[in-house]
């Protein structure tokens, strides 16, 4: 059996990858937008909510890798993307999941060639290996699901 692993692309609109223990790949987008009367920590426990479902449902979960990200366009973002943060690697902590980061310019030349590859050529490079991404943020989640399994999480 292979170690059950999980992908994400941090931000309000998730992407996420996930290899089961069977080597079967899942991917998708899952959106944490705060609703209208929600308090400010909510989208932070819906994400909490979500990793926890999926541990249960499809884990246990082995490893967790992420995109990270070292430039926001916009503060807003920068602090989505700081609480999610925070949040995944609070639940891995409390859990014993190993998370790691990789950059972002590594996992755009693992899956293009070009480590500053757009959002265009990353859907294409996804699409090439056989994946149908939605958007941008599935098709990262699954280049850094590729880059995790292809080199050992940047060991080979």
């Amino acid at each position: 059996m292979r170690p059950a692993i999980l992908a994400l692309d941090l931000g309000t609109t998730t992407g996420w990858a996930f290899r089961g223990f069977d080597g079967l790949i899942t991917s998708g987008t899952v959106s944490f937008k705060p609703g209208r009367y929600d308090g400010g920590g909510m989208r932070f426990l819906r994400f909490t909510n979500w990793l926890s479902e999926i541990d249960r449902l499809s884990g246990p979960i082995e490893a967790i890798y992420f995109e990270e990200v070292r430039r926001h366009v916009g503060t807003d973002a920068a602090h989505v993307y700081g609480g999610l943060m925070a949040t995944l690697t609070t639940w891995g902590e409390l859990r014993g999941v190993p998370y790691q980061g990789a950059p972002v310019g590594t996992i755009k030349k693992h899956a293009t060639g070009k480590g500053n590859a757009n959002k265009d050529a990353m859907i294409a490079a996804a699409r090439a290996r056989g994946f149908s991404p939605a958007d941008d943020n599935e098709a990262d989640a699954i280049a850094i699901l590729l880059w995790a399994v292809e080199t050992h999480g940047g060991v080979a």
